[in-house]
């Protein structure tokens, strides 16, 4: 796993263009500053809670039905968690709780919960190789997360044999940027690498360049998955590539050493 150590390539000077949602990405805009490189916060993705509903909330109160409660997102969790507050002062015993990706766990862990998650890897087909999950009969399974979301773990779960309930609780869409915004993000700026961590990330992020001269097309595009690099391909991204793990500062140092690696010719993307 790469870490940024003293002696990793240095970032100093170096353009990095973050498209992830806050507050998530001033937390790794300050991680990138600190190893030297010039930041533009540019996110892609904005996100909003939904109004509770009587369906919702009569999931909360069955909580205890269930065996296995997944949250896909640390927005997820923690607005699960926030809601749970309101009606479980203390969460029904025996409960499997689970977090994709090591940012959902933490959000988790944070609530003094103890989720599982792989043993490698963040996606959803990950968390899906894990054997409390590999089978069932007839369990509840409680998913938390976006309005729209993949329907992988819904549909892979229940072909196991699990009943699963999916809550969505927030929304995801695109800011409102100026022209003049999107001029100085993918232009004036000119990044020589861009966080795009989440497949909705990326589409806007295309969406974008769509409609603006730029030459962004042959930059490091930093990707959590092999599917979501595909994507990038096929939208004309040349150099998508997959990081060793997605906490902050092994972002930054694989950063790092792509692009010192591209400047020697050797750099080489996922």
């Amino acid at each position: 796993m790469a870490t940024l150590r003293t002696d990793s390539p240095s970032l100093a000077g170096r353009r990095v263009l973050i498209c992830r949602p806050e507050p998530e990405a001033s937390r790794l805009a300050r991680q990138f500053q600190s190893a030297g490189a010039r930041v533009h916060v540019f996110p892609l993705v904005d996100r909003e809670p939904l109004p509770e509903t009587p369906e919702r909330r009569a999931t909360i109160l069955s909580l205890d039905e269930f065996s296995h409660v997944i949250t896909v997102s640390p927005y997820a969790a923690r607005l699960l968690l926030q809601e749970l507050d309101t009606w479980w002062p203390q969460l029904p015993a025996g409960l499997k709780w689970y977090g994709v990706g090591a940012g959902t766990a933490k959000a988790l862990a944070e609530q003094g919960l103890s989720p599982r998650i792989p043993d490698e890897g963040w996606t959803s087909e990950a968390l899906l190789k894990l054997p409390s999950l590999s089978q069932f009969s007839g369990e509840r399974v409680l998913v938390a997360r976006g309005e729209a979301g993949r329907e992988l773990t819904r549909k892979t779960l229940e072909a196991r044999g699990a009943r699963v309930t999916v809550m969505p609780l927030y929304r995801r869409f695109c800011p409102d940027y100026t022209p003049a915004q999107i001029n100085s993000a993918l232009e004036q700026f000119a990044p020589e690498a861009i966080i795009a961590l989440s497949g909705e990330t990326l589409d806007n992020l295309i969406a974008l360049c769509a409609n603006c001269s730029h030459n962004l097309y042959d930059r490091l595009v930093v990707v959590p998955a092999r599917r979501i690099a595909d994507q990038a391909r096929a939208a004309g991204f040349n150099a998508p590539f997959i990081p060793g793990s997605l906490a902050d500062n092994d972002i930054v140092a694989a950063v790092a050493e792509q692009l010192a690696g591209r400047d020697g010719g050797s750099g080489t993307a996922k």
